[in-house]
């Protein structure tokens, strides 16, 4: 399988009044297609901030850092819009459109990519089928529970079957109910669309049926266990 994201002697840093604050230093890993990724780390290790610069919101000061093909220390703004599009992000807020109905929510990115009513329609109805909300398609975000809001936000992120997944402390707050819904959702868009995952969290779920790499963040530094 070809390598989805790879990054030699990568250097991330927040910008402050006495120069950079360096959190992660000289890393070097090679994510392929399709793969499980579970990252963790202590808080503050710099779990959130790798991800940001997996979706372009923060780049490389030194190193490099290339994915799907892109170049993310030189990325243009046209070429980062354009990987966006590639990607479904689920994010620890849900960031969901609280005047939109949960069926509208979802599809989003289908939205943004032009595709039909009809297709929007059902690709609505397939996941909140699998996210167990079928019943609550016109209700609006805050009508819901966290739980059901993560899931909404999960399922908008797999609305569009992206090359990659990138999910922020997916179950963090969750119940056991709509945390297993979320850990067997992403499971199957790693099985059957070939996503590339990448979770952060504090917990690897204790079970957990397909193959996964493990990368602990720690001391500036990213390192696999095995």
């Amino acid at each position: 399988m070809p390598n989805m994201i790879t990054a030699s002697h990568l250097t991330l840093a927040y910008q402050n009044e006495k120069g950079y604050n360096e959190v992660i230093k000289n890393a070097s890993f090679a994510i392929r297609k399709g793969e499980f990724i579970f990252i963790t780390g202590p808080s503050g290790s710099g779990k959130s901030t790798l991800l940001k610069s997996l979706y372009g919101e923060m780049k490389p000061i030194h190193g490099t850092l290339h994915i799907n093909g892109a170049d993310m220390t030189n990325i243009s703004s046209g070429r980062l819009q354009k990987l966006r599009t590639e990607l479904g992000i689920i994010f620890q807020n849900y960031r969901l459109i609280n005047e939109w109905t949960i069926a509208k929510n979802i599809v989003l990115p289908l939205i943004i990519a032009g595709y039909n009513q009809e297709i929007q329609n059902a690709q609505a109805n397939r996941l909140l089928r699998h996210i167990k909300l079928s019943e609550l398609a016109d209700r609006y975000p805050l009508e819901l529970s966290g739980g059901e809001q993560q899931r909404v936000g999960l399922a908008r992120a797999i609305s569009k079957n992206p090359v990659i997944i990138l999910a922020d402390e997916p179950t963090g707050n969750l119940d056991k109910n709509s945390s297993n819904v979320i850990w067997d959702l992403l499971e199957s868009a790693c099985l059957q669309f070939g996503s590339t995952i990448i979770v952060v969290t504090h917990k690897i779920p204790e079970l957990f049926s397909l193959p996964y790499r493990h990368f602990i963040i720690e001391g500036k530094g990213i390192y696999e266990t095995h």
